[in-house]
């Protein structure tokens, strides 16, 4: 009988070591992935991006590719309004391009290196490595880890949760939460592959807004000046709308919004024709400050404003008094057909 229960623990013992071998740790995961960060030659991936705004949510098809070390070309489709814009980083500095507009915007921005970009793989595992407080968990295909953000101008979102697949550590889910732990943006990736190839003209501003307006339904047809004016939602107290004045341009309309209070700003929003896609390119407009995302779009941030394009309208928000994190927050509330 004593013999009987030796061999029974031994074989417990055996069974524990090896059911322990095949799980990893924390540090392990860890380990490793900054290992095939160290490793990471390139990649392309695509993505669809959900968009919590209120009751409403926006989607996006997203398609990332990155050529280590610093080029980056995020192109970003909205197929249900047949909207598209992409991010673009190269030697010559980082731009946004709108092909529908025939606009492009240079920055001279370390953009992406040092905040969390939802999308981009290295940069979730950034997150995870400089987060030493970072939750972790394991389940039989997956290991999920829960970081904070490292979004500078946006305190709003302060944590994500980050999904990974075990077996080759590629990105399968990620989720941005608010402050009550709702998910506001959620990250689905597919089509996953490392050390991908590329063409020599891949991440040229010129070739890429061609070949995106190659892809554009026909814009030779004069487009409708005319707009319905946009409310933000996110107001500091006692701010208040106490101006609203339309002005005629030659090509479209300018409409001034004026908000009073201790977080004044003033808000302008302008449509002009669109040049057409046959139209010949401008020069890429230099714009001072960082680009940041919007969620729906990419905007320009600099020290007291903010600006950004959406369905063929241009905005500005400029104010002394809010912060750099209240303009992105505000401008981030600019959506729908606001109530005044």
């Amino acid at each position: 009988m004593r013999k009987r229960l030796m061999l029974l623990f031994v074989g417990l013992m055996i069974l524990f070591v090896l059911s322990a071998c095949g799980t990893k740790s924390q540090g392990d995961v860890v380990k490793d992935l900054n290992g095939k960060l160290e490793d990471l030659s390139g990649y392309k991936v695509n993505a669809k991006m959900t968009l919590k705004m209120g009751s409403d949510s926006q989607v996006y098809n997203v398609e990332i590719w990155h050529k280590d070390p610093t080029y980056y070309r995020v192109n970003l489709k909205n197929p249900s309004k047949d909207q598209s814009q992409m991010i673009l980083r190269n030697d010559e500095g980082v731009f946004v391009l709108t092909p529908a507009l025939n606009k492009s915007f240079r920055f001279q921005s370390d953009w992406p290196q040092n905040s969390s970009q939802a999308y981009l793989y290295e940069s979730l595992i950034k997150d995870i490595l400089e987060d030493k407080g970072a939750k972790f968990s394991s389940t039989k295909d997956y290991y999920v880890f829960e970081t904070k953000t490292r979004y500078q101008n946006n305190k709003m979102l302060p944590t994500q949760e980050i999904k990974l697949n075990k077996s080759d550590l590629s990105p399968v889910e990620v989720k941005v939460m608010d402050t009550d732990r709702n998910p506001i943006v959620t990250v689905e990736f597919s089509k996953m592959k490392f050390n991908a190839s590329f063409n020599e003209n891949d991440f040229d501003m010129k070739k890429n807004m061609t070949r995106a307006q190659l892809g554009l339904p026909a814009m030779a047809k004069v487009q409708d000046p005319s707009f319905t004016v946009k409310y933000p939602t996110a107001l500091a107290k006692e701010t208040k709308l106490v101006g609203e004045k339309e002005i005629k341009l030659e090509d479209g309309k300018r409409v001034v919004l004026t908000y009073e209070g201790k977080k004044s700003f003033t808000m302008v929003q302008e449509k002009t024709i669109a040049k057409t896609a046959s139209a010949p390119m401008t020069v890429p407009t230099s714009v001072e400050g960082q680009p940041v995302d919007l969620g729906f779009t990419v905007g320009a941030l600099s020290d007291h404003s903010i600006t950004w394009s959406q369905n063929g309208i241009d905005y500005m928000i400029a104010s002394k008094n809010l912060t750099k994190e209240e303009l992105v927050e505000v401008a981030s509330s600019v959506q729908g057909d606001m109530v005044k």
